[in-house]
């Protein structure tokens, strides 16, 4: 099991964005907590990732998180997509994660 970050590419204002996604929920959500990503800049609509800025995935990196290119990347989706598509338990903690990151932006 790991968290992946590709290589930033994605402009966002001022700041070159990355894609941080894991092989479950879980890992994914508590690296996030670790590097200190609010939990409300969740997406879940393509896949479920967080877009990170270079610092962030700087230290995603150091607390062990793989970097991938764009072909490693779709390779760690499509298997998340089938532990999705499989496993009651990772589809009930995406729907958590979705219902949190969307109170989270009502809030914020």
């Amino acid at each position: 099991m790991a968290v992946y970050v590709d290589t930033p590419r994605h402009p966002v204002g001022r700041m070159i964005m990355c894609h941080m996604l894991a092989d479950s929920m879980e890992e994914l959500l508590a690296m996030a907590d670790q590097i200190g990503v609010d939990r409300k800049w969740f997406q879940p609509l393509s896949h479920p990732h967080f877009d990170i800025c270079k610092a962030k995935r700087a230290k995603a990196v150091a607390a062990g998180a793989v970097e991938v290119d764009r072909r490693q990347l779709a390779g760690a989706m499509r298997r998340h997509r089938e532990k999705l598509a499989t496993d009651p338990q990772e589809r009930a903690a995406f729907k958590s994660a979705m219902a949190a990151s969307v109170k989270g932006t009502r809030n914020g």
